[in-house]
């Protein structure tokens, strides 16, 4: 489904990928894991096409490396953001339309209602998305504007983060419901190491903006260079 070669991006003298690759299958459940700095934001505005890299990256068998970020969308890449960003003065729904217009070209309302629903957002679906939602709130809202240009993969940039135990739980249950539900193809950074090993098949770990570690979580984190890179340490 998605293929990254050779992915390396530059920042001036500052390497924050380097010769990076890995593949994701359709259907599949991918953590992106490292310590922060290791490049994980990066590979996503990578894959989205925010940033530009050397290297490849192939979508659903079609090289999208040069495709502008509307583009990659149009074709089924979604993502989130690790800060929430709703559109101010627009309300939920707004916020719904004006994603799906960009990245899937014409408006499905049907659609909308039907991911307010499953987002649990339609009782805020008429109030101002800036200032009347709460934090797990605007989480699904992060989540509901991605589903609304119907992607195939969606990218998830710590959209657990700053929630609570049973909320996470609950959170990591949603995403089960939308991964079959939607039949999607998910790749998530989050540092909790429960959530990961509930949620994913697999793991990738970057280090430094290289990929050190690739397999399932169990294996990943038990593996010595992973354990150094987020300790310093051997055990």
């Amino acid at each position: 489904m998605l293929r990254l070669d050779g992915v390396s991006v530059r920042f001036g003298g500052l390497a924050a990928l380097t010769d990076v690759s890995f593949e994701v299958a359709k259907g599949e459940i991918l953590g992106l894991v490292g310590p922060n700095g290791a490049g994980k934001t990066t590979l996503f505005n990578t894959i989205s096409g925010l940033v530009k890299p050397r290297g490849r990256i192939v979508f659903d068998g079609r090289d999208v490396t040069s495709k502008a970020l509307h583009q990659r969308a149009r074709v089924g890449i979604g993502r989130t953001f690790q800060i929430p960003q709703p559109m101010h003065q627009l309300t939920v729904r707004e916020n719904l339309e004006v994603a799906q217009v960009f990245g899937a070209g014409a408006l499905e309302p049907a659609r909308i209602d039907e991911i307010l629903a499953v987002m649990e957002l339609s009782h805020k679906a008429d109030a101002d998305a800036a200032t009347a939602l709460a934090l797990q709130e605007l989480k699904r809202l992060e989540i509901a504007k991605a589903l609304a240009i119907r992607p195939r993969v969606l990218l998830l940039d710590e959209v657990l983060a700053g929630l609570e135990s049973r909320a996470k739980r609950l959170f990591m249950l949603k995403l089960k419901e939308l991964h079959a539900l939607y039949g999607l193809t998910i790749v998530v950074v989050e540092h909790d190491i429960e959530t990961i090993s509930n949620l994913c098949s697999r793991a990738v770990v970057l280090d430094f903006g290289r990929l050190i570690a690739d397999g399932t979580p169990e294996e990943v984190f038990r593996n010595p260079d992973v354990v150094k890179s987020y300790t310093g340490g051997t055990h």
